[in-house]
């Protein structure tokens, strides 16, 4: 029965069969391509026994009569016989065609094949189905190919200019990459028209291909995204190249943003009478990341150079007299004072001049030499102290989490609350702080209770800061309300 249900009127079941596998092969997903071409091999083999069997041979032409009713079957039973082929040859080839390491480059090699094939077949189609002289077409086709290739100029320039940036692999999605006319930004999409570039400011720039192949490109991700920046600083000459230099080297390396290995670089550009010119060449982990960094080196520049009693130069393009210029000998640098570390620390903002003025008297300078440890992890620190000179590392468990520079303050976790401290305190560099201790703290958090208020947020704010993931122990983690708790607790004592 099924054979006869086949053989018995064979153009009907080849024509039902095709549109059959047409219906289960949209049915199939995509994403079991190996099912899809084994159901489209079985039903372009029964397509294939069905036209054997009836003496139809689909690579040749076989001439029709305009009476003939079974004409139109004939075409559509071949037509869909060379459809299938196609499809069951680009199955092979999407299976198969691959590329280890290089899914860009197998999938446009697996499209360019796969124009072919279908080029191909259509020609096939033409030729074995309606009989079209194919010679004589392409040959008299040239004038249509010139007028569609004027045509299509632009969009042809696009598509080979994007095989050749494929195959040529500049830059991958996730690169980021700065062009010759300016634009810069990470690679979000690239096809065969063109390629998408989300820019710092948060915007997507289309590039068509052709004009992105006439640009100079440098891809910033290779071989790593680390950036180089560099900073040109003007220091009044007061003092030998040499120190400003090492003042210079100290402000780098107290900066948490930047990359420490390679080790940042300070290069002496230039000297005058106005004058010392430095480059300083640091490094970042990623372009996103140099506006931080510029600002946090900027920062600790004008911290360490007037912590070493430094002044900064007028442009080069400022008019002054060169009686004017400082020197060597009658350079007068503020000394940094108890109290203007004291001004310089935003949570003493609201206190009056007077206040300010006490709570300075009360502070001790204490030294410590390169090396020293100030508190280890877990002890407590039962004082306040600020930064005068120098630069102090904070570990946890060994891992290194923060630099305090000179204006940087600590030991508030436990002068205000008797908590421990989350990290090991050692100075780099020899370090000179001011002490203020918990009697000095006293009247002033009885008396103003904003302060305690803006000391608790800034406590909660550096616990969360020094946290990362599990790394420091739950109790560490606490808010600003039970610190503030904490301290009013204290203080009420």
């Amino acid at each position: 029965m099924i054979y006869d249900a086949l053989f018995g009127k064979p153009l009907i079941s080849l024509v039902t069969v095709g549109f059959a596998g047409i219906v289960v092969w949209f049915f199939l997903s995509s994403q079991r391509p190996t099912t899809r071409l084994v159901v489209q091999i079985l039903f372009f083999g029964l397509m294939t026994l069905i036209l054997v069997r009836s003496g139809i041979e689909p690579h040749r032409f076989q001439g029709y009569q305009a009476e003939d009713p079974q004409a139109l079957l004939v075409i559509l039973a071949k037509s869909l016989w060379w459809v299938h082929l196609a499809w069951a040859v680009i199955g092979f080839i999407r299976l198969y065609l691959v590329l280890e390491g290089s899914p860009r480059e197998a999938r446009l090699l697996q499209d360019l094949v796969i124009g072919v094939v279908y080029i191909g077949i259509a020609l096939s189609i033409l030729a074995f189905v309606f009989g079209v002289p194919i010679g004589t077409l392409v040959a008299t086709s040239g004038v249509v190919a010139i007028i569609l290739g004027l045509a299509l100029q632009n969009t042809l320039a696009d598509v080979f200019s994007g095989i050749a940036l494929t195959l040529g692999r500049p830059y991958v999605i996730g690169d980021w990459i700065l062009l010759s006319d300016g634009t810069e930004g990470r690679v979000i999409e690239s096809n065969w028209r063109a390629t998408h570039i989300l820019t710092g400011a948060n915007n997507v720039v289309v590039l068509p291909n052709s004009f992105l192949a006439k640009l100079g490109v440098t891809n910033v991700s290779r071989p790593d995204e680390t950036h180089l920046l560099v900073l040109t600083i003007r220091v009044a000459p007061t003092r030998m190249p040499a120190s400003i230099r090492q003042v210079m080297a100290t402000a780098l390396a107290s900066c948490n943003s930047i990359v420490r290995e390679p080790p940042p670089v300070v290069a002496l550009k230039g000297l005058d009478a106005t004058a010392l010119e430095v480059e300083l060449l640091f490094k970042v982990t990623s372009p996103s990341q140099r506006a931080t960094a510029r600002n946090e080196v900027l920062d600790l520049v004008y911290r360490h150079c007037k912590s070493a009693g430094l002044l900064l130069a007028l442009p080069a393009s400022a008019t002054i007299l060169t009686a004017d210029l400082p020197t060597e000998e009658t350079a007068q640098p503020p000394s940094v004072t108890p109290l203007a570390l004291i001004d310089a620390i935003p949570i003493f903002a609201t206190l009056t001049s007077g206040e300010k003025q006490k709570l300075a008297e009360t502070t001790t300078a204490r030294e410590f030499r390169k090396g020293d440890v100030i508190v280890r992890e877990g002890e407590m620190l039962p004082s306040l102290m600020m930064v005068r000179a120098g630069i102090i590392a904070a570990r946890h468990r060994g891992e290194e989490r923060e630099r305090f520079a000179p204006g940087d303050f600590f030991g508030e976790t436990g002068l205000l609350a008797g908590m421990q401290e989350v990290c090991t305190l050692e100075a780099v560099t020899a370090v000179t702080v001011y002490e203020i201790d918990q009697e000095a703290f006293a009247p002033l958090l009885a008396e103003r209770p904003a302060l305690a208020e803006e000391l608790a947020e800034d406590l909660a704010n550096r616990a969360e800061r020094f946290r990362n993931g599990d790394a420091l122990p739950p109790e560490r983690a606490s808010n600003a309300h039970a610190i503030l708790k904490t301290i009013r607790t204290i203080f009420r004592a």
